[in-house]
């Protein structure tokens, strides 16, 4: 269970019981996984702090589904190079992050000898967010939601 999906689930048990012990630790586990969150942290205290539940509820459809961000047209004046060398440097991370992955010991001393499950990253933030958003319009790299990017194809 991710995040988000445990947020829709606090909704749910804060809407079957509004008042108690229960409610309140509901309320201060949402609010601990709000922080966590890309939402907009002003709103995100006033909704916890007001005990505001369908204002909750509208920040966590807001997470389900986010809004994409408009693509920037093909020729958005970002040259060539520097979208190679972004790529790069993110073909480059998301193989150290599958390495990092594979290589992790287990209970005993030898490493689990599973393959990686990772597929989409967070994009290295030497780049612009225009860069990664450019890519994705190519075609690229493709958008996974929420700031993750993955490989076409992969």
């Amino acid at each position: 269970m991710n995040a988000v999906q445990k947020l829709r689930q606090l909704v749910g048990e804060i809407g079957r019981s509004p008042q108690g012990a229960a409610s309140q630790a509901a309320w201060d586990l949402a609010g601990r996984l709000l922080s966590r969150m890309p939402v907009d942290a002003a709103a995100a205290g006033r909704v916890i702090e007001g005990r505001d539940l369908p204002g909750l509820d509208d920040l966590v459809r807001r997470l389900e589904q986010p809004e994409e961000a408009p693509a920037p047209p093909p020729g958005s004046g970002i040259p060539e190079e520097d979208l190679d060398r972004a790529l790069r440097a993110f073909k480059k991370r998301l193989r150290l992050m599958r390495l990092a992955e594979e290589s992790k010991l287990g209970g005993r001393r030898l490493t689990g000898g599973r393959r990686s499950e990772i597929d989409a990253i967070i994009p290295p933030d030497e780049f612009p967010p225009e860069v990664w958003l450019a890519l994705g319009a190519m075609g690229r790299l493709k958008s996974a939601g929420q700031g993750f990017y993955a490989l076409p194809g992969a």
